[in-house]
Parts: C-alpha cells; sequence; structure tokens
C-alpha cells in the first residue's frame, strides 16, 4: 500500500543493535498519539537484538496500527514506503533515509561509551537535514517537528579528497 492509498507509515529501526529504550519509547501511548495526531496510520519497528516486544495493535478506534520485526535481509522496502523515519543513529541508517528524501528523526542511544554517533546526528540536525533527539524527548521532538523546515541533504563530491589523499600517498593522478 502506498501513501496515495491514505496509509502513513512510520518505520522505526535500530539496525543490528539491541535499542530497547528507543522501542520503548516509540511503543508508549503518548508518542503514538502524537504520530496519530500528525496523520501517521501505522508504525512498523525493526528492533533487531533488543528484547522489548512493542505492543501490536491492528489500529481503528483513533490508534496507530502497529507492527514489528526483528531483522529483514534488506530495510530498502521499509525506507521506501515509509513517511517518517525514526532511526538509531548509525550512518548507514542515516544516510540511506537521507539519500531516499525520507524526513527523518535520528533517536541517539546514550548508553553507548564513546558516542561517535551522536556527533555526526547533531551535526545533520544542526544544518536543518534531520530531526535529533533522545528516547526521552522522542514524544516532544515528534510533536514540534515541521517537515517543511528540513533541507534536502545532497552528498557531496568525494573526488577532490580522494585526489589529495591520492597525492600525499604518491599515487600517480587519473
Amino acid at each position: 500500500m502506498s501513501e496515495n492509498d491514505g496509509e502513513r507509515i512510520v518505520f522505526v529501526t535500530v539496525g543490528t543493535t539491541c535499542f530497547d529504550s528507543l522501542v520503548k519509547a516509540v511503543d508508549t501511548s503518548q508518542v503514538k498519539d502524537e504520530l496519530y495526531k500528525k496523520g501517521y496510520t501505522k508504525l512498523v519497528i525493526q528492533m533487531g537484538r533488543g528484547t522489548y516486544n512493542p505492543i501490536k495493535c491492528s489500529g481503528g478506534n483513533g490508534c496507530i496500527t502497529v507492527d514489528y520485526f526483528t531483522f529483514s535481509s534488506s530495510i530498502a522496502d521499509h525506507l521506501r514506503s515509509a513517511s517518517l523515519v525514526i532511526s538509531h543513529a548509525g550512518s548507514g541508517s542515516i544516510f540511506e533515509s537521507l539519500r531516499l528524501s525520507k524526513p527523518l528523526i535520528v533517536v541517539v542511544n546514550e548508553d553507548l561509551m564513546d558516542n561517535h554517533q551522536s556527533e555526526l546526528a547533531e551535526e545533520l540536525a544542526e544544518r536543518k537535514h534531520l530531526f535529533c533527539a533522545r528516547p526521552q524527548t522522542l514524544q516532544q521532538t515528534i510533536q514540534c517537528m515541521d517537515l517543511q523546515s528540513l533541507t534536502p541533504y545532497h552528498p557531496g563530491n568525494a573526488k577532490p579528497v580522494s585526489e589529495l589523499i591520492n597525492r600525499f600517498l604518491g599515487f600517480p593522478e587519473d
């Protein structure tokens, strides 16, 4: 089913990790209510290695439909069908969502030691390519998000950097 059929899907991904605090946050009635108020009709959660199972709901009566799974051979189809992506701060998930021009909320896992991922998420949020949240601020982020304020992400040209590195290492130029 596509957006044209009236279904607006929120896809949540934690990658291959365990990020139960994110799954628990999206499973709260407050977050689901905010998503429903914003017009989203379905919540699909990829929960990775997590042990917390969200509450499945078939929708209706003013609530959002909820489904979940642990892993998939490819999340590309889920990303493509999403109207909004809520993701952990893994660079692969971030850049794949941005490449597909999907509105994105990146939720930083504060339980990780030496969390360089938060720097990437915060920098991209500062540049208005995505919204950045913590599990405890997700509801407020959804409530306040203005998708019109996001700026499309256009990957840069890496050729000058690779040429500089090749020159530095003494490799011949192309």
